[in-house]
């Protein structure tokens, strides 16, 4: 299935359903991108060293790392855009995965047509980190909080907080108007760029795990505080 496609966008499947892995392979190669599969965790973070593909197709329950531990491990040195599989579609599966660090996320059963459409979708998704978050100063500060945007480096009271680059963003977002309540729809604009389709709760997963980063909770919102019914805005620490 792996085609020497020049300049062809790469995708990743992992998934230890092969008859699967090779459907969704295929409509990908369809749509114009280079594919290369994996059946287990440990050869998809082997891959995706080697290979660098630019989009992963990770299912969530595979033999050896799991989903979440392969999303955290490319993480690490990778910027792919990740679309998550599960067959489990239990709402702490869904938060697990995109804190973890996935772009978009999909449950069992699914149209692979649909799957590859998505996929399009993500790598339309602008990736440099300017037009991603749309902040012009280069250190911004609510409260405790100081927020680096050119070092892409978050502190508070001195100590650095370690995010992913979603959450950078949509941190990012916020904190360049503090007093300004922002929709989901209007972050995932900002976010993941004006032509993401799916599921708009997926900023709620991601603000749930900056919160836990932050030292914030539901009830204590220190630092990213919910207007019910609204939106998200940054408090005044």
């Amino acid at each position: 299935m792996d085609d020497a496609g020049g300049s062809a966008p790469r995708a990743l499947v992992v998934d230890d359903e092969r008859d699967l892995a090779a459907l969704i392979g295929d409509y990908l190669a369809r749509d114009g991108f280079e594919v290369s599969v994996a059946y287990d965790g440990n050869t998809a973070v082997n891959r995706a060293r080697d290979w660098a593909p630019d989009l992963v197709i990770l299912d969530l329950g595979l033999p050896g790392l799991n989903g979440i531990e392969v999303c955290r491990t490319l993480r690490t040195f990778s910027s792919c855009y990740i679309l998550m599989v599960t067959a489990r579609s239990e709402e702490v599966d869904t938060l697990i995965g995109l804190s973890a660090g996935a772009d978009d996320y999909m449950t069992k059963p699914f149209s692979p047509r649909e799957l590859a459409a998505r996929a399009q979708v993500l790598m339309r998704r602008p990736r440099t980190e300017d037009s991603r978050i749309g902040v012009d100063a280069t250190v911004l500060r609510v409260g405790a909080l100081s927020l680096d945007t050119e070092a892409r480096e978050v502190w508070i009271d001195g100590a650095r907080v370690e995010l992913t680059k979603i959450e950078f963003d949509l941190l990012a977002t916020l904190a360049s108007r503090p007093r300004q309540v922002f929709t989901r729809r209007t972050l995932i604009e900002a976010v993941w760029g004006t032509s993401w389709v799916g599921d708009e709760h997926l900023v709620d997963a991601h603000v749930l795990h900056v919160r836990q980063k932050l030292g914030d909770s539901a009830e204590v919102q220190t630092f990213v505080k919910t207007l019910r019914g609204v939106g998200y805005r940054m408090g005044d620490g």
